[in-house]
């Protein structure tokens, strides 16, 4: 049975086309007794608006943009769950791209939502380059950025506050009795969280008066197999330490998976705290201490700001930076 039409509402309600279309756009031109006619011919053929159709009349196709570095993993869900969540509320459905590490291909996915014609575009977790940022202009939408930042265009962001957060996890350790704290950072190339963890981190110590040791530092990349590579390096090539902060809980979980092959316990021998406080840090064991970032409500915030600025033409919406906690579990104990 095929779908019913426009068409099939307006000869069940005994009126034309041109009602039938004014009434589900909200217009004036029509009484209350043929609106509720239209209505109740809608619900009882269960007609279902065409949005390439809506799209002709609003100038919009009702879809958004999303795109990740890594959609498969448990991150970028948490931010996507609260990105669709907003989005169905507010009647746009959601292209998802996976860019692939480094954006390899971001260009050809924002082709992709140029040719597919979405109202806007929710950018995540990686640079927005300048070709990046030229296309996206190119294609007239709005953008909005979550967990990155752009200091050289004035974009709305929704990212916390990475510095402050790596501070505070590294002087949590501190407070605990320990200073022979090692890092497994992110890049230093990268700017937007991988520098300024690591300088938060730099600044505890600092204000501790701890030294910064540059080889208790090693780049994880922000991923499982990193971190697993990084814990070796450090293990082999750093002076001891009693304590470890690891940029990702990723990263924290191939640490402490390295840790326990070499006979080390946690947190007995060594205590780790990680950061995003994915599902993860609750189903390893022991339970990872970590630095919760709130993702869902970050996608959901970055949605909200997105959709605003498609519907209501706003010119300008405001970047927001939201608030971390620490959660303690099993992995982090008192130095005697």
């Amino acid at each position: 049975m095929n779908p019913a039409t426009i068409k099939d509402v307006a000869k069940a309600a005994d009126v034309s086309v041109a009602t039938v279309s004014r009434v589900l756009h909200n217009l004036t031109g029509y009484s209350d007794k043929t609106k509720q006619k239209v209505m109740q011919a809608v619900e009882e053929l269960g007609y279902q608006p065409n949005a390439i159709a809506r799209g002709l009349v609003n100038k919009r196709t009702q879809t958004i943009g999303v795109l990740f570095p890594h959609v498969s993993s448990s991150f970028s869900s948490d931010i996507l769950h609260g990105i669709e969540e907003i989005a169905q509320e507010k009647g746009f459905s959601v292209i998802v791209c996976n860019t692939a590490e480094e954006g390899k291909r971001t260009m050809k996915y924002l082709q992709v939502l140029r040719e597919k014609q979405v109202d806007g575009i929710v950018f995540t977790s990686e640079v927005l380059k300048d070709e990046y940022f030229q296309a996206i202009k190119e294609m007239r939408v709005p953008v909005i950025l979550v967990n990155t930042m752009s200091q050289k265009h004035m974009i709305p962001y929704v990212k916390v506050d990475d510095h402050q957060a790596a501070y505070h996890a590294t002087d949590y350790l501190i407070q605990k009795g320990h200073r022979e704290i090692a890092m497994i950072s992110g890049s230093t190339k990268d700017r937007i969280a991988g520098l300024p963890r690591l300088e938060g981190y730099r600044q505890a110590l600092a204000d501790n008066g701890i030294e910064y040791i540059e080889s208790r530092v090693a780049n994880g990349d922000f991923n499982l197999e990193g971190g697993t590579e990084a814990m070796k390096k450090l293990l082999a090539e750093a002076p001891p330490f009693t304590a470890l902060f690891a940029a990702s809980d990723e990263m924290a979980i191939g640490a402490m998976n390295v840790a326990m092959e070499r006979g080390l316990k946690i947190p007995d021998d060594l205590s780790i705290i990680g950061y995003d406080d994915l599902k993860f840090a609750r189903m390893v064991y022991p339970p990872l201490t970590t630095i919760h970032q709130p993702l869902t409500m970050m996608g959901r915030m970055a949605s909200e700001k997105l959709i605003a600025l498609i519907e209501e033409d706003s010119t300008q919406v405001s970047s927001s930076i939201v608030s971390h906690h620490l959660v303690e579990r099993q992995t982090v104990r008192s130095k005697p």
